[in-house]
């Protein structure tokens, strides 16, 4: 379909907001009869899912079990995983692997002059048995690049690249007896055209991945907002567990690496956690030591560099056969190079940093929230799967899989187009461009700030309460400019950063205890009963 410049106005059946694994694999398996439309903030290819290193968890070898994959993420996830839901993403993981090999993705062999040769399973963190199907480690590239060219190939799919959502379009359901509305399209800045476009639609599929931006220091690229978080909640969606966000432990430490982490696959085959003076230390905090799950690992290294006041820790394995090293991680080899690394004879230095949003907009097996015609998939939703702290490599897992779960419902209930109220245009005929945009750039580094020395893993009542404050006097200033001024991406991805900070702190100050990554020094003892942490807005 050819697109008028001047057109604002876009009718489809369905809205796919997000073009990463999650959002590719809905727009994908929806009936083809479906006009679709899928909106990329940046790029298609660009997201978190790009960047994945590790791979995907599946139970996939012989001497391995559904019931081992589900009892290791109930242990990783420290209570708070739904075990339905876990059973439900393990027992469909092998099929949803079939379907990326049968789609082309390069999976690693373990002999790679033999495309017949048995799949490379490593292992990773929190897992009993080698279950992490990979592509190098390079996993989320392969993924993405498939995904993305499928797509592409799609008569029914109409892409929008450089799109970002502003607001979901909500209204009254008939015969409205004060339940949640249903939602019937969104409000999407055009960015290269700062043009606002209304896309209509009966269903509306968020996959927008997570919020781990609203800190200082994170792993992923600078697209992960909270973007959907914020507008479901804004539209009357349900969040639960904002307060947990996993740290991945080993982020490469240099001035020039604005975000760079080095893959869990590296401990997986060995790597060492090592002090500035070159000694182990891992096995003070657990006894599976370099293996034990994420949020353990993060802490004892956040742990040591405070109680020593180092910068960063060290990484090695550059004891292990050099050829091993550049076969089994070429990505991150050349990667380090670039920064005068070489890790088969140096050390890695590295931090932990904000990796993934573990809470989020609250979803059934299906994908669906709250509202009527919205659905979550991916980082952006919680659906119980992940708990406390995500287990390795369950993450893509969970986008593959309710992805299809989603697909799946809204092919088996599609009615016709839901009448709606006439959309109303974007009004701009109130607001002026500003000449302050160093009051948006100003604010995004403040609240990254705070959220980092107030919010990280180890938190406080008191600390939590500073940032409580200093969210509260920020969004005043968000909503007043936001009000004054045409919209600009920035302004928008802080927006929303600003309203997820507020739930994250909202929840940590609801959780009276230690759980998972995140020890409060006020509540050092778990509760007896595991609860989920939930918010309603007010709407």
């Amino acid at each position: 379909m050819t697109l008028q410049k001047h057109v604002t106005f876009f009718p489809y059946d369905v809205l796919v907001i997000g073009s990463g694994a999650a959002g590719l694999t809905t727009a994908l398996q929806l009936d083809p009869a479906l006009r679709v439309a899928l909106l990329s903030k940046s790029t298609l290819d660009e997201g978190s899912t790009l960047y994945a290193q590790g791979g995907i968890a599946a139970v996939l070898d012989e001497a391995d079990s559904i019931d081992s994959h589900v009892n290791d993420t109930l242990n990783a996830g420290d209570g708070l995983c739904d075990e339905s839901v876990v059973r439900f993403a393990v027992e469909r993981a092998r099929g949803a692997i079939e379907q990326l090999v049968e789609a082309g993705v390069p999976f690693s062999r373990t002999d790679s002059s033999n495309p017949e040769a048995p799949f490379h399973l490593t292992r990773e963190g929190g897992h009993s048995n080698r279950r992490v199907i990979h592509s190098a480690d390079a996993t989320g590239k392969a993924v993405e690049s498939t995904l993305t060219e499928q797509v592409r190939q799609r008569e029914n799919i109409d892409i929008f690249e450089h799109h970002i959502a502003i607001d979901l379009i909500t209204q009254p359901k008939q015969h409205d007896h004060g339940e949640p509305h249903r939602v019937v399209g969104a409000y999407v800045l055009n960015r290269p055209q700062q043009q606002v476009r209304v896309f209509q639609a009966s269903r509306v599929v968020l996959a927008t991945g997570g919020a781990s931006k609203v800190y200082l220091y994170t792993s992923n690229p600078d697209i992960s907002t909270g973007d959907g978080i914020a507008m479901a909640w804004r539209a009357g969606g349900r969040v639960a567990n904002m307060e947990v966000n996993q740290f991945h432990p080993t982020c490469l430490y240099h001035p020039n690496a604005k975000s760079f982490l080095v893959t869990e696959a590296v401990r997986g085959e060995g790597g060492k956690l090592l002090l500035p003076n070159l000694t182990h230390f891992m096995e003070r905090f657990d006894d599976r030591k370099e293996l034990a799950p994420r949020d353990i690992v993060a802490r004892a290294i956040d742990h040591e560099m405070k109680r020593i006041g180092a910068d960063h820790l060290f990484l090695d394995i550059s004891f292990k056969d050099p050829a091993f090293i550049r076969e089994h991680f070429p990505m991150v080899y050349n990667r380090l190079q670039q920064f005068g690394i070489d890790m088969t004879s140096d050390p890695i230095p590295v931090v932990p940093a904000a990796h993934y949003t573990c809470g989020g907009i609250i979803t059934d097996l299906e994908g669906k929230t709250d509202l009527e015609g919205l659905y979550a998939v991916g980082e952006v939703a919680h659906t119980g799967l992940h708990g406390a702290n995500r287990m390795a490599s369950n993450s893509l897992l969970e986008c593959l899989v309710f992805a299809a779960a989603s697909a799946n419902a809204i092919n088996q209930n599609n009615p016709p187009s839901v009448p709606t109220d006439p959309i109303p245009a974007w009004d701009e005929s109130r607001v002026t461009d500003s000449d302050e945009e160093v009051v948006v750039s100003h604010n995004w580094d403040e609240l990254r700030r705070f959220m980092w020395d107030y919010v990280g893993i180890v938190r406080t009542t008191k600390r939590l309460e500073r940032a409580q404050h200093r969210i509260e006097l920020l969004q005043q200033e968000i909503a007043e400019y936001y009000s004054h001024f045409r919209i600009s991406n920035n302004l928008l991805e802080l927006r929303n950063l600003a309203q997820v900070a507020e739930l994250i702190i909202q929840s940590a100050l609801q959780r009276k205890e230690s759980r998972g990554l995140h020890y409060t020094l006020d509540y050092p003892n778990k509760q007896q009963q595991a609860e989920n942490t939930i918010l309603t807005p007010n709407t």
